[in-house]
């Protein structure tokens, strides 16, 4: 066995980058009104996008039809193999097929042509040959040729696999900017996710509404502490008839106690208050509270009513969990 040479290792890892970098800048610069074509024929199309594939392509397909469903372009994964031996009744005519197979002669996807043509189902492909069996028997063709594989035997399918991983982002970012397709599309298709929580639920859905830390404007030091022991939220609110008047923070305290010393026990809440603190609607969605804590630089914010009036507190961790 070779010496392990962290070098060598680290140089040959840079060089794999380097090498499907270059061939993604030369994908780009050749591309054209074929991929224009390509997005007119997904985003005219009635049905879904039939992405099928076999071995190595076959494996970016499954990555790029999910990335088109969950992008606002229906479509779904078809192995050619099992297309042949009775799954084609899976697609229907208003469907479209994204065939990939990078030297364009696989067998197994020339052998459904003839129904997808029969059918009249348009196709798109993405080879590396333009003059490949495939290409020359599609409506549109997307080359993602690479001039040498990244593999040090240069037979690995690596540069190739990348750039047709690529040529599929492109395609679904075209889709999706062609589509109109939003931040709340997206949540609506991740209701799981993080990003469609913060979308989708409310501060209403989240905020803490019970026992909240409530006190009034002659609160004392000793008192102030005692409830932002208690409330867990690090800070107290200070409210009249229910009216937010003002806010102290864990931090207020410690930097008071910092300030005045043994004189910090003749205060009262008042007087290290924030007065008329920001807040926000139970109604808001948990992005627009973010946000408002990122502009403000604050971990928490109190929630009020049309009036004003106090129902919950929210704090960042409510949002990120």
């Amino acid at each position: 066995m070779s010496e392990f040479n962290e070098k060598e290792i680290l140089d040959l890892a840079r060089k794999t980058f380097r090498t499907e970098m270059e061939a993604l800048g030369d994908i780009a610069e050749t591309l054209g009104s074929e991929f224009v074509e390509a997005v007119k024929i997904i985003l005219e199309c009635h049905g879904k996008c039939v992405v099928t594939g076999m071995g190595k392509s076959g494996l970016i397909g499954r990555k790029i039809a999910a990335t088109l469903a969950s992008t606002g372009t229906p479509s779904f994964f078809l192995h050619p193999g099992e297309a042949f031996h009775g799954d084609l009744g899976m697609i229907s005519k208003d469907d479209v097929i994204l065939a990939l197979s990078y030297s364009g002669e696989t067998d197994e996807i020339l052998k459904i042509v003839p129904f997808i043509h029969s059918n009249g189902n348009p196709l798109i492909s993405m080879t590396g040959k333009a003059e490949s069996t495939l290409a020359k028997n599609s409506d549109v063709h997307l080359c993602v040729g690479v001039k040498e594989e990244a593999c040090i035997l240069h037979l690995a399918p690596t540069t190739s696999t990348t750039a047709q991983i690529a040529m599929g982002d492109a395609l679904a970012v075209a889709l999706m900017q062609q589509r109109h397709f939003s931040s709340l599309d997206f949540a609506r298709l991740h209701p799981g996710g993080s990003l469609g929580r913060r979308l989708l639920m409310t501060v209403g859905n989240v905020m803490r509404s019970h026992d909240l830390p409530i006190v009034s404007a002659d609160c004392s030091a000793t008192e102030m502490i005692h409830t932002i022991s208690k409330g867990g939220l690090g800070l107290i609110v200070i409210c009249k008839d229910d009216h937010i008047e003002g806010i102290v923070t864990d931090g207020d305290v410690r930097r008071a106690m910092e300030r005045l010393k043994a004189d910090f026990f003749n205060i009262h809440a008042v007087d290290i208050a924030s007065m008329h603190p920001k807040t926000i609607s139970p109604d808001k969605k948990l992005i627009e509270a973010e946000k408002m804590m990122t502009k403000n630089k604050v971990t928490s914010l109190l929630v009020a009513d049309e009036n004003e009036k106090l129902v919950g507190v929210i704090q960042i961790y409510d949002i990120k969990l």
